[in-house]
């Protein structure tokens, strides 16, 4: 008995002393925690934005978009590093964090900090070589492909569940853009998650808004019939390439083009939780949401709730006459509002 009471003291011990390596405080703003992970020698790294996580309060996942997006950006000429997190830095997320852990997953093969001298000045996405501004590293396209998302949100709410600062009783995931591809996964494999929020989603997959932004150009006169004609064959090409083992092994690319571009309607017709669909009603991505209710109706279903922000682009941005985002009048704090009211709502009978 004393040796099973030694070996049960010497496991805690161990558990508490590995957790404590693998987490620590940065900049005064996130906690950062690490997993081990076996796909493509990568590590899962996340961030809870809180120094201090004691509080037992439940999670709030936020499923960013695409590209390697580091957490913190450095800026030349200034001491302090710009926090992006995913994306929440468009928001006020102490209104998150006053109820939740709020937790952002790091994108694969991304460091949280990068530097101003790896920061590809066409979007900010780390790059390894500062003389290739536009060479994203090559794992991250091997490792950025819909599963690997879902396995590596899988692993931390696994985690995050077995934590006793976690109050269990609700966990709630929202995604923006092919984060909302991700929530979505999520919610059909972990029955954990209570409530959904999709923001910016295209529920036909991401290849259709590419063929119906050539055919938008074309009608705008932006581009000629003949152009569009050739943009939307080449992505027929690309999608069939997709499917292709050879073509994978030459583009690994091709692996986030195919499955990111999986229909999701079906996926959330057997969802039976609170879903929160949102979106701007001049984002390409999401025009077609706006048919989304009438599935829900044909099948008896009300636990879809749309809100639509008029004149607004994918990121809530409000359009001038020029059709140009304003960016000093968005409305992500109005969306991130409007959705912890739909949370609080009573639960679905």
């Amino acid at each position: 008995m004393h040796n099973k009471l030694h070996l049960t003291y010497l496991i805690l011990l161990l558990s508490l002393n590995s957790f404590s390596q693998e987490s620590y405080k940065l900049y005064d703003k996130v906690t950062v925690i690490n997993l081990e992970s076996s796909i493509e020698a990568d590590s899962i790294n996340f961030i809870v934005v809180d120094t201090d996580i004691t509080q037992k309060k439940p999670v709030f996942l936020f499923c960013q978009g695409s590209l390697p997006l580091p957490m913190f950006m450095g800026i030349k000429g200034t001491d302090s590093p710009f926090f992006f997190g995913g994306g929440i830095s468009n928001f006020n997320f102490n209104a998150i964090t006053q109820k939740y852990h709020l937790v952002v997953i790091s994108m694969p093969h991304t460091p949280i900090f990068v530097d101003s001298t790896h920061l590809s000045p066409y979007g900010n996405f780390y790059i390894p070589d500062p003389k290739q501004p536009q060479q994203i590293l090559k794992e991250f396209t091997e490792a950025d492909y819909l599963n690997n998302y879902v396995d590596r949100g899988i692993r931390v709410l696994d985690f995050l569940k077995k934590q006793p600062w976690v109050d269990t009783s609700k966990c709630v995931v929202f995604g923006h853009s092919q984060g909302s591809k991700v929530a979505t996964k999520l919610a059909i494999q972990n029955k954990d998650i209570s409530h959904i929020g999709l923001s910016g989603a295209n529920p036909f997959g991401r290849v259709d808004q590419f063929i119906r932004i050539a055919k938008q150009d074309a009608r705008n006169n932006k581009i000629t019939w003949k152009e569009a004609e050739k943009r939307i064959n080449l992505n027929y090409k690309y999608y069939e390439d997709s499917f292709n083992p050879d073509s994978l092994k030459v583009n690994s690319y091709l692996k986030g083009y195919n499955s990111f571009s999986e229909p999701l309607f079906d996926d959330w017709l057997a969802l039976n939780i609170p879903i929160f669909l949102t979106y701007g009603t001049e984002d390409n991505a999401a025009e077609l949401c706006d048919i989304m209710p009438l599935f829900f109706i044909e099948q008896g279903k009300d636990n879809l709730t749309v809100k639509r922000w008029a004149n607004c682009d994918h990121n809530y941005f409000l359009l001038d006459e020029n059709k140009q985002p304003d960016y000093k009048k968005g409305h992500w704090d109005d969306v991130i509002t409007t959705f912890l009211q739909h949370i609080e709502q009573p639960p679905l009978n």
